[in-house]
């Protein structure tokens, strides 16, 4: 008859880590997501040997990552100057070239006279006029939108922070609104992971004791078989 081999009844409780760490590392190669952790009811992360296998996993995941690696390169290669206008192209050559900024251009503040060749030229002094009276008419403009902006500006900027503070306050509601569907999310992870850890901590109990059962067993099937032979000895 053969013997069968007598199983370790530490060995079932004992948790490999090595091969888990195997099974994470081939799950992250390949892509995989392994919810293997329930921060609410897990315990002992600050234990020497818990703190090991972290470093371990950190030490073999900065091994295969090497950060001169260019990880972006299925990317296009990035357009900068994708939006830059005209003006914004020549004012950033003018810095690369350290030129200085012009001056503001106060050319059409201006009412210059015709030159001393043209004092008898009557188009000259029609260009001129013409001038002169589009200066008098932007002053003019702006002399109105400055009456229009002491009669009706801060009706007008009383009307626009009212709108502000109302924009404001539609996003302080919404900010509180999403804080408090994450606080839900967070008090609902909490008491998934709560239930689950209670149903966890239950099958391990049933587990533990299925195993001492069958390790009872195992041993008594053992013993009676040693009882067999030594009968069957004294039989012969």
């Amino acid at each position: 008859m053969k013997k069968k081999k007598k199983k370790n009844f530490i060995g079932y409780f004992n948790f490999d880590f090595k091969k888990e760490n195997k099974m994470a590392s081939q799950a992250h190669m390949n892509h995989e997501v392994i919810p293997d952790a329930l921060p609410y009811v897990d315990h002992g992360y600050d234990e020497a040997s818990v703190q090991s296998m972290v470093n371990e996993l950190i030490d073999e995941e900065t091994k295969r990552y090497r950060p001169t690696k260019n990880y972006l390169e299925f990317m296009p290669s990035a357009n900068y100057t994708q939006f830059e206008t005209k003006t914004m192209k020549a004012e950033f050559e003018r810095i690369s070239n350290r030129q200085p900024m012009e001056l503001l251009s106060m050319k059409r503040y201006e009412l210059p006279q015709p030159p001393a060749s043209q004092k008898n030229d009557l188009v000259a002094w029609t260009e001129c006029l013409k001038n002169s009276m589009a200066q008098l008419q932007h002053q003019s403009e702006r002399v109105a939108n400055l009456d229009l902006l002491s009669q009706y500006g801060a009706d007008s900027w009383r009307s626009h922070c009212h709108i502000l503070q109302e924009m404001f306050e539609a996003q302080q509601k919404k900010h509180a609104e999403i804080k408090r569907k994450i606080q839900e999310v967070n008090w609902q992870r909490k008491s998934d992971q709560v239930k689950a850890g209670v149903e966890l901590q239950h099958l391990e109990e049933s587990w533990i004791g299925l195993v001492s059962k069958n390790y009872a067993i195992e041993r008594a099937i053992v013993e009676t078989e040693k009882e067999v032979e030594t009968l069957r000895q004294e039989v012969a």
